[in-house]
Order: structure tokens, then sequence, then C-alpha cells
């Protein structure tokens, strides 16, 4: 049977779930850090934490980190890659993405999502619905780019960062790492590290 393994039981979790059986995994089990307090998110049951998975390595044939928070996912996804857990990407039926372009391991790319010709994701990245991300784009691992944001071509994003939800980013912007972009903001010109950026244009 083919069986992926959850870590994460939040209603994004829910949502890359949903996505797995229409990629036809066939089992989907969920771990997550508040078991057992917490035993199902919605129509699936979670068996476990994080320490279970780990020694369950072998009895799955993919697993994915569905934990919304960036810096969380990302430190997630070492404690798995670290103990040998193969990291999958799942990519729903709907979106479009570029036999010239690299999807980095442990990413998942929602419904509308659209990925041009070009563009590296780094491992653990979401791409949420129906937003999309141009050519020559580099975006670094457990990035997030929110639900309908617009990413233009030759951007650079790195690690960690979060584009908010119906953001654009100008082509050829360098957006740092660690760096929030607020709903609906524009940016049009290069963030550093660790900024917070709002507004039409975005300001820090």
């Amino acid at each position: 049977m083919k069986s992926l393994a959850i870590l994460g039981a939040s209603g994004h979790g829910k949502v890359v779930a949903d996505i797995a059986e229409q990629c036809g995994w066939l089992k989907v089990e969920f771990f997550d850090d508040d078991w057992p307090t917490v035993q199902a998110n919605g129509h699936w049951k979670v068996v476990g934490d994080t320490k279970a998975l780990i020694s369950q390595v072998g009895n799955y044939e993919g697993t994915i980190v569905a934990i919304g928070d960036n810096g969380i996912r990302f430190q997630k996804i070492r404690e798995l890659t670290n103990v040998g857990l193969p990291l999958v990407n799942l990519v729903h039926p709907s979106a479009v993405v570029s036999q010239y372009s690299v999807l980095g391991p442990g990413s998942v790319l929602m419904a509308g999502v659209v990925v041009n010709a070009g563009t590296t994701i780094g491992s653990g990245a979401i791409l949420n619905t129906c937003c999309s991300v141009d050519h020559d784009c580099s975006l670094g691992g457990s990035v997030h780019i929110s639900p309908g944001a617009r990413i233009a071509g030759g951007v650079r994003v790195g690690d960690r960062s979060w584009i908010g939800i119906g953001s654009c980013v100008r082509q050829g912007i360098n957006i740092g790492s660690n760096v929030t972009v607020g709903a609906g903001a524009a940016v049009v010109a290069d963030l550093p590290d660790g900024a917070t950026a709002v507004g039409v244009p975005a300001r820090f």
C-alpha cells in the first residue's frame, strides 16, 4: 500500500492530506506533537508525535511536513531528513508546473498554482492556492507563497520568508531570508533579511 506520513495535524494539514489522496496516496496518517491530546484531523487519524514518526523509519513510503510556521517547518524537515525519512512533493492535479523548473523535496503545490520555466524552489516550500511564480525565480527553503500572491520573473526569495495573501512582487526583486510581506502588499524594492513590509508600495 502506498502510505504517507504527514507531520502537523492542522487546517493546512487537511489540505495537504486531501492533495495526497488526489495524487494517489492510498494510506494517509498524521503525526503531531500534541498527540495523544489530538487524535484526529478531520477525516484522518493522528497516530503519534514526531518521536513516534522517527521510530517508524521504513514504515512509510513518503513523508511531508504540513506545518504552516516556516521556522518550525524548516527545523522539522532537517530533523526528519537527518534520520532518513523520505520527503516527497505533493502537487495538486490542477497545478501547472513547467518541466523546466526544479522543485525541492518536501514541498506542496496547491490547487491552481502556476510555476513557470527556469524557476527553482527549495525544500519544504508551500505554494498556496492560485499563487503564481514566473520564470527564472529562486525560492529558498521553507518559503510560503500565500493564496493569490503573484511573483514576477527573476525574483529571489530567501529561506523561511512569507509572501502574504494577494500580494505582488515586481520582476527582478531580491527578498532576503525570514522576511514577511503583508497581505495585499506590492513589493517594488529589495527587502533585506528579517524585514516586514506592508502596503502599496510596500514599506518597512
